[in-house]
């Protein structure tokens, strides 16, 4: 299978102040099977977990923060370029800043640790592997749904992931003084991957928001609840019948989840 087109998301990975406890809430509420990473037929030196779906494919990564660490518990979308050492330079000239250069990890791939022009963090990565990543599927159970952006300028940051990574404007809901909710697709999609809208007052920062999807978002509620996250935004339904919630894990990480229906 050919690798990722530039401009496909190809990564998850959640950032945690609480690894183990992190990784039996998402066992119990996203179905992943979570066991440390292996490279080389060994296992991962560092205490780096690989999520995996119920499919049996990848659908992302979990590790602990250092101690000390500024950065809270978060998930980071990696964002697949042709070329790393480029994207950066090219991020940068647009006003974006560079958290971690870009690195090599035998086995992995290339990848750096960015702000987008508007703080919104993203890596970007090449992998080594010529293989296609299936971290993101619109449809498969455990995988990614969907990837929100909710940025304060959502034109310039069309603009900007138009112009660096392909993304293509596909319509648009209209959500009275709240803006748009602009749908996109890569260059090379032919439906959405997400959408981008504007930031609001009740919505403290800026960031990429990823929905995975799960059996029934009902009845995760109670599980959410039950294992000590809180559930912010839902259940309610979105146009096209799916429904969808938006939590905090509880080590303070926002997460979306998204179910049926969908055909």
């Amino acid at each position: 299978m050919p690798r990722n087109h530039h401009g496909e998301w190809i990564w998850y990975e959640l950032l945690t102040s609480d690894a183990d406890a992190a990784q039996a809430f998402y066992e119990k509420v996203a179905g992943w099977t979570i066991a440390r990473a292996v490279l080389n037929g060994e296992p991962s030196p560092m205490d780096y977990r690989i999520l995996t779906a119920p499919d049996g494919q990848n659908a992302g990564g979990l590790m602990k923060l250092p101690d000390g660490a500024p950065m809270r518990p978060t998930w980071h979308g990696y964002i697949g370029v042709d070329d790393v050492d480029a994207a950066v330079d090219a991020i940068e000239a647009r006003g974006g800043r560079l958290h971690m250069p870009a690195m090599d990890m035998p086995g992995v791939g290339r990848f750096a640790f960015l702000a987008d022009p508007q703080g919104v963090n993203i890596y970007v990565m090449r992998g080594e592997p010529d293989e296609r990543s299936t971290a993101y599927d619109r449809r498969a159970p455990g995988h990614c749904s969907w990837n929100e952006l909710i940025a304060p300028d959502d034109a310039a940051a069309l603009h900007f992931y138009g112009t660096l990574f392909g993304f293509v404007k596909e319509g648009a809901m209209p959500m009275g003084e709240m803006g748009e909710y602009h749908f996109l697709r890569t260059a090379h999609g032919t439906e959405p991957f997400g959408a981008v809208m504007r930031q609001q007052p009740n919505q403290p920062v800026a960031a990429w928001i990823f929905y995975f999807r799960i059996a029934d978002v009902d009845a995760a509620v109670e599980t959410i609840r039950a294992e000590g996250g809180q559930v912010v935004m839902g259940p309610m339904e979105v146009p096209g019948g799916e429904r969808v919630i938006l939590a905090i894990d509880p080590q303070g990480a926002a997460v979306g989840f998204v179910s049926a229906p969908i055909t």
